[in-house]
């Protein structure tokens, strides 16, 4: 059984990176009044809370989004904060959403989630804050390959996965592949590590060489302690949505200067 828990991580200053452009970009998808399909690979527990022991252990949020807004990284109408404000006026101020509840503050009744999450406890925890969506304890990757091309066709397809699966590194690039020639008009956003033995490195390659019109987002931040692996986080989005490489770029001029 996988035993990556995201409680250790959450609001660090990957999931900073990530989630400023996943909610840039369903505040763009849904300003439009055409009903999307929103699905999602690894979903985690959906809602943290920073005050709780796993965060406190690893100091990992209050070097990102609590230091962020501190510091006034985000505007205060940016689609995050927004979010962000939403979810702690309704779970407290210490809370901090995963992917999906971002998801759902955007999402409207017209619209459809699907959220894959393998792991007992998270998924058991996911089912209490995601009556939005339909659940499945699965591999996401099994759950995208069937659901895609999804109903409406319009919208967008998150891969989240920890890499504890190391060979996810080689059959990622496959699995878009297909994901993309079945959802051609899908925004499909890839979520990766960058690592200190830049093990992500023929994979970002691969996914580049074959999705050249991709939008490929990385920044680079200190370990979060000494020895940590992971001194980046990257995103690869195939149709972004207009505007979001203006945002990306603004997102890595902030991390610039850490």
């Amino acid at each position: 059984m996988l035993s990556y828990q995201h409680a250790f991580h959450a609001g660090n200053l990957a999931d900073l990176h990530k989630h400023a452009l996943q909610a840039w970009m369903l505040d763009y998808l849904t300003a439009k009044p055409k009903p999307l399909s929103y699905l999602e690979t690894h979903a985690g527990r959906g809602l943290y809370d920073l005050s709780g022991a796993e965060a406190a252990k690893t100091g990992e949020a209050a070097a990102g989004i609590t230091r962020a807004l501190s510091e006034n990284w985000l505007a205060a109408d940016h689609p995050l904060r927004r979010a962000l404000s939403d979810i702690r006026a309704r779970h407290g101020g210490t809370a901090y959403p995963g992917s999906p509840l971002i998801a759902a503050h955007f999402l409207r009744p017209d619209d459809s989630a699907h959220l894959a999450e393998l792991h007992p406890a998270e998924h058991q925890a996911l089912s209490q804050v995601a009556g939005f969506a339909h659940l499945h304890r699965q591999d996401g990757f099994d759950m995208a390959q069937a659901l895609c091309p999804p109903t409406p066709r319009r919208g967008m397809l998150l891969i989240d996965p920890s890499y504890e699966i190391k060979a996810d590194y080689q059959t990622i690039p496959g699995q878009i592949a297909k994901l993309a020639r079945k959802w051609n008009v899908g925004v499909i956003a890839l979520w990766f590590p960058i690592l200190t033995d830049d093990r992500q490195a023929a994979m970002v390659t691969a996914l580049t060489h074959a999705h050249p019109e991709a939008l490929l987002s990385q920044v680079r931040f200190p370990p979060a302690r000494p020895g940590h692996g992971m001194v980046g986080s990257g995103m690869l989005i195939i149709n972004p949505p207009y505007g979001l490489t203006n945002e990306a770029r603004r997102i890595e001029a902030l991390y610039d200067r850490l």
